[in-house]
């Protein structure tokens, strides 16, 4: 098996040892892996080893990987191992059955097996195309096996908007999941600037690129006209794909444009953490969705499509939902937000204690612990 960077103990001699079993990597940024890094992070100070195990089944085949985990997965009986579960991490093509085979191997080899669901159920629930739908389905089987077969499900979502699961469930855990970069300072100083600064991290591949950098472009001319200079600053992933159409969409704009690209997770909070204001438009805003979550760590006000947050952690911090599309209503919140510095600190502060409560690595790794314990 490939092992990536496991993590260090702080405070134990003799830490317990998790393995966390990560399917194919992605590129050009592997957010599961990411998430491995800071969660075990989070668990070394409570006396917990977390190490990354890759099943390396897109490069030696299935086989040849069952093998590999079933030789490497003899030494594993009595601890928690922690699958990390998405359709395309376990298929190239999005029928994710090779899971159900890892976890048919580790239960043979007496672990104890944790699912982490960063998918709670098929991709593309929308798509009419036959081949989506049989994919779908495939999706569909091999999450409620996923599910049967663990010792512990742990979703990222909140458990009462998954449709499938059993009603008054028991087995399950919801543990949300934390932003993949490190926690900037907490800022001091409130609107220093005149010229404030609106952050948009990540965008959609086509065909969903063209109506995001549209939506942005409507709510930053909106609230420019409302409240003074703006600069909008683009980074992370689709990025570099939508220079094109940014500089085509936003041409004759009094808006200043500079789009960053791909950066490091340090750069990424540092350019949230110098931010004003966060646009989210890919989409309904629902729990899982690594930008605004990330956004939330640096204490940035996030302004967003609603229809799926509601009743989750994520609504209850400094997150303005508009009805999904209302672009009108996207910048009209925006403009708000940019020349109110009231309301601005009100959901500045909202974001630090929702993060503290829910979103923090600390407070993630604690829940895992809670829920693995024996």
């Amino acid at each position: 098996m490939q092992h990536a960077a496991s993590s260090t103990t702080r405070g134990s001699a003799n830490p317990v040892k998790w393995i966390a079993l990560l399917g194919r990597q992605d590129m050009p940024t592997d957010g599961i892996a990411d998430y491995c890094l800071f969660l075990a992070r989070g668990l070394a100070p409570q006396g917990i080893e977390l190490e990354q195990v890759r099943a390396p089944w897109a490069e030696i085949g299935w086989i040849g990987a069952l093998r590999r985990l079933r030789h490497e997965s003899a030494g594993w009986r009595g601890q928690w191992v922690l699958l990390q579960y998405t359709a395309m991490s376990w298929s190239r093509r999005g029928f994710p059955f090779g899971a159900v085979a890892v976890l048919a191997v580790l239960r043979g080899r007496g672990v104890r097996c944790a699912i982490v669901f960063h998918e709670p159920g098929r991709q593309s629930e929308s798509s009419a195309r036959w081949i989506d739908q049989i994919r779908g389905a495939c999706q569909d089987w091999v999450i409620r096996a996923l599910y049967r077969y663990a010792d512990k499900p742990i979703f990222a979502d909140p458990l009462g908007s998954i449709a499938w699961l059993p009603k008054n469930e028991t087995k399950a855990a919801y543990i949300p999941i934390g932003a993949n970069i490190p926690e900037p300072p907490q800022r001091t100083d409130y609107f220093p600037r005149d010229r404030k600064t609106v952050a948009v991290f990540c965008l959609s591949a086509v065909p969903n690129l063209k109506r995001e950098v549209s939506d942005i472009y409507h709510a930053m001319n909106l609230a420019a006209a409302n409240g003074g200079q703006l600069r909008l600053v683009l980074l992370g992933r689709g990025t570099p794909e939508a220079q094109e159409e940014i500089e085509r969409v936003f041409q004759g704009s009094s808006v200043g444009v500079e789009n960053l690209g791909l950066r490091s997770a340090e750069e990424v909070s540092r350019v949230l953490g110098e931010s004003d204001a966060m646009l989210c438009v890919r989409g309904k805003l629902f729990p899982r969705r690594g930008s605004a979550l990330a956004g939330i760590a640096c204490g940035l006000p996030i302004i967003a499509y609603a229809g799926a947050a509601e009743g989750s952690p994520l609504a209850e911090a400094g997150v303005e939902l508009v009805p999904y599309g209302d672009r009108e209503a996207l910048g009209m919140a925006l403009a708000r937000l940019l020349t109110d510095e009231r309301y601005w600190q009100q959901l500045y502060e909202r974001n630090r204690r929702v993060h503290g409560e829910h979103f923090s690595w600390d407070r993630i790794a604690e829940r895992f612990r809670t829920e693995l314990a024996g």
